[in-house]
């Protein structure tokens, strides 16, 4: 086998291979060799077939076998002799004439063919000694305990019967039929629906239109369904309701005491306190080390600038890309409404698409150059985690993860990613800066899905991770 190099510009490689017909009529002899002893056919015993009738019988099949391992052995010594650590799976080009294909299945031509590669770039780890990010921390407060308390108690308590008219934070009890353009739409009617007023629950203005009706009085109720309405078909459309209130009711004393945390498994008001402190103190610190996060790969980015390769940011745009239109589908948007074009919003999420092709890359590096595994263990209790979100479907998840390694690589990938962070969190100084849950909360200015998608070293840099939280 004759391997010859034809193109390095940049990050791409063209190799051209050439098996001579004497060593293809060679390798097929010797499959069909192997072949003699496996194979059972009418009116020859076992392994005295010859290898001229194997040829006949045989021959196209196994020589397609043959030059499949060609490449494969190809690909092989290509990486191995040259030291490659390859972005993307090697492009296998044959020749487009017939009658030269024809005559390689015959072993009376040489088989010939090119191999088109990209390679990851070779690039040096910067000093991160000097680097500082600010990780965000806001303190649970008593009034956010008290808000949360006020809330769980709103949602359980009890309504009684009232006799007049409605109020807001009342809850009436209605049958309602929906019109658009005189005719019913699927999901327009209901019967004893509960409407608590002022819970905003239901179509924008819908709730305010039933405050002053007691039981027994019918209206029309006329509102628009919102142009990011989830189904499509009713987005952004005048709608009409023929409501009847059936019964008015109000709502009970809020009580807020050891007899409302028992209703939720506590055994007194301050375990429930302390209970929706330590739920909320987790959102905080999920919140703060994303932001963290966040604020690292952007330190990472401004570090870093380095040829990409063109096919790994071709395929992470085409993931962003999709998503983005599944979204605006969904929402019922175009890009006027976001007040750009196609063209526009294809060039910033590129830039997204780059970013995370980026900064993966470097995540790989380090996590490599820092011995960086992940357990059998650790891929095991993430998937226990990822099952338990699907409750009555957990064989049929755990199964699909089971015998889909690219789905468990899926899995592996975010787990390797957040120990990198780790390691590098190690390195740089992190500085602590009280803010408030607003602060915390808002002012998010990192565009959705612009985290990288680090590769696992293990994988040599072929495998995605998933996105970042």
């Amino acid at each position: 086998m004759q391997v010859t190099e034809t193109l390095s510009q940049g990050l791409k490689r063209e190799f051209k291979v050439v098996l001579p017909a004497t060593e293809l009529e060679q390798r097929l002899n010797d499959e069909l060799t192997n072949l003699k002893g496996r194979v059972n056919i009418a009116g020859f015993r076992p392994g005295k077939v010859p290898v001229a009738h194997l040829r006949r019988v045989y021959g196209r099949s196994v020589m397609a076998d043959v030059v499949q391992n060609a490449v494969n052995e190809a690909n092989r010594k290509i990486v191995e002799d040259n030291s490659l650590k390859l972005a993307y799976e090697p492009q296998v080009q044959f020749p487009e004439n017939k009658d030269e294909i024809e005559k390689v299945m015959d072993a009376k031509a040489d088989l010939a063919f090119t191999v088109a590669l990209e390679v990851l770039p070779v690039f040096d780890l910067v000093d991160l000694s000097g680097v500082s990010v600010k990780k965000p921390v806001a303190e649970v407060t008593d009034a956010e305990i008290t808000e949360s308390l006020e809330r769980m108690a709103k949602q359980n308590r009890s309504f009684e019967p009232k006799k007049g008219k409605s109020a807001e934070g009342d809850r009436v009890a209605v049958d309602f039929v929906g019109r658009i353009d005189g005719k019913e739409f699927d999901g327009g009617k209901g019967t004893d629906v509960r409407v608590e007023l002022g819970s905003n629950t239901f179509i924008p203005g819908f709730e305010d239109q039933l405050v002053g009706l007691k039981a027994g009085d019918t209206k029309l109720v006329k509102v628009a369904f919102p142009t990011n309405y989830l189904a499509p078909n009713l987005a952004g459309k005048d709608a009409e309701f023929d409501v009847t209130v059936k019964e008015v009711e109000a709502p009970g004393e809020l009580k807020i005491d050891d007899e409302m945390a028992k209703g939720f498994g506590m055994e007194s008001l301050d375990k429930l306190k302390e209970a929706i402190s330590s739920a909320i103190q987790r959102d905080f610190d999920a919140q703060s080390r994303r932001k963290l996060k966040k604020d690292l790969l952007d330190s990472l980015d401004s570090k870093y600038s380095f040829e990409l390769p063109p096919s790994l940011v071709e395929q992470e745009f085409a993931a962003v890309w999709s998503q983005v239109e599944a979204d605006m589908k969904s929402s019922n948007r175009t890009f006027a409404d976001e007040e750009t074009t196609e063209e526009e919003a294809r060039a910033e999420y590129r830039k997204i698409a780059e970013r995370r092709v980026r900064l993966g890359l470097v995540l790989a590096q380090i996590g490599e150059k820092s011995d960086i595994k992940i357990s059998d263990d650790e891929v095991t209790q993430a998937l226990i985690e990822r099952v338990r979100q699907y409750p009555g479907q957990e064989k049929q998840v755990w199964d699909f993860y089971r015998k889909n390694p690219q789905a468990l690589a899926e899995i592996r990938a975010p787990l390797f990613e957040e120990k990198v962070v780790d390691q590098i969190l190690s390195q740089v100084k992190v500085v602590d800066e009280t803010v408030s849950k607003e602060a915390l909360f808002g002012d998010d200015d990192g565009e959705e899905g612009s985290e990288p998608k680090a590769k696992s070293s293990k994988a040599k840099g072929t495998k995605k991770a998933s996105k970042s939280e």
